[in-house]
């Protein structure tokens, strides 16, 4: 069979047996039909076969080089991802019986050690203090703010939120994350109280959680109202309208007030495969990577025995 067929195969199967989300398959499907196209300039119709070691070594080499019409490279990580969907699709391959390349012949290439940015409690204070909460937007920012940092969510879960679905009384909440993998996040008081307070300033019947003020009216088929849901990109600029604001020496982004998050529990002490829990990591070895931040047993070791001779 042609490559195309079965890279869309491929696509269908991880939708289907896989259950993996749409986002990911999104990712997959720029990163294998760019190493489709870099294929089908070199050789017409390519077939399984022609995945070689060879083909493999020049396209990673082509990654390497690669310049777009704005002059920006690849980074390394981005590069890595290209690897990590062909050698996805090569175990997929090798599961329908196909003869094709071993996908343990594609090593991965150590990453470029990326820093966490994240904020201190006083600075977290000053971002959470910005929002006008005198205006209905202000009171939906500064609830959001709130629930970022209460718990740790990924920007793409909070605005896949319902109101239905937040237990106020009992203070959390179930979500769907990354991987399909179902976890309990918890409010505190504090953004329970925000929250409350955002929902009963409401007048619409919108089912959405967080819900935009601007923009288009909701047509009037739309009986959930799902045109008025906030999304992830207005939520990103909106943290970003904060930070300035707020004049913080660090570019934070939401997934920086996850990380934030998970620091802020280190440093009390928590475990870190609670932590792993609440932020819904599948390995404990990405959680560990806050370790390297700030590890509060190693800080009460240092301050004990350092130039105490």
């Amino acid at each position: 069979m042609l490559l195309a067929q079965l890279i869309k195969e491929f696509f269908e199967y991880l939708e289907i047996e896989r259950n993996v989300s749409h986002l990911t398959i999104r990712n997959y499907a720029h990163y294998l039909n760019r190493f489709l196209s870099f294929l089908t300039a070199r050789i017409p119709s390519p077939a399984p076969s022609d995945i070689t070691p060879d083909a493999i070594r020049e396209f990673r080499l082509f990654l390497s080089r690669f310049v777009d019409s704005h002059g920006i490279t690849l980074k390394r990580v981005t590069q890595n991802y290209h690897m990590i969907a062909i050698r996805s699709f090569l175990k997929y391959l090798n599961k329908r019986d196909i003869d094709v390349l071993s996908p343990d012949k594609i090593d991965l290439p150590k990453a470029e050690s990326r820093s966490l940015k994240f904020l201190e409690r006083e600075q977290i204070e000053r971002l959470l203090n910005m929002p006008e909460i005198s205006k209905r937007e202000g009171l939906r920012d500064k609830a959001i703010l709130e629930v970022l940092f209460s718990t740790g969510l990924r920007v793409s879960e909070l605005v896949a939120l319902n109101r239905d679905q937040i237990n106020l009384e009992r203070r959390e909440f179930g979500v769907i994350g990354k991987g399909r993998r179902a976890r309990v996040v918890f409010l505190s008081t504090s953004s329970v109280d925000w929250l409350k307070r955002y929902i009963d300033s409401r007048e619409d019947n919108a089912r959405a959680l967080f819900i935009r003020y601007s923009g288009k009216k909701p047509n009037p088929d739309d009986k959930y109202g799902e045109s008025l849901r906030l999304t992830a990109r207005s939520v990103q600029r909106l943290v970003e309208k904060y930070v300035k604001k707020a004049r913080l020496p660090v570019k934070i982004t939401p997934h920086g007030l996850r990380h934030s998050f998970a620091t802020d529990l280190l440093t009390g002490g928590a475990d870190l495969r609670a932590i792993q829990e609440m932020l819904g990591h599948k390995n404990i070895s990405t959680t560990q990577i806050y370790t390297h931040i700030t590890n509060p047993q190693l800080r009460r070791i240092h301050e004990q025995f350092h130039r105490k001779g």
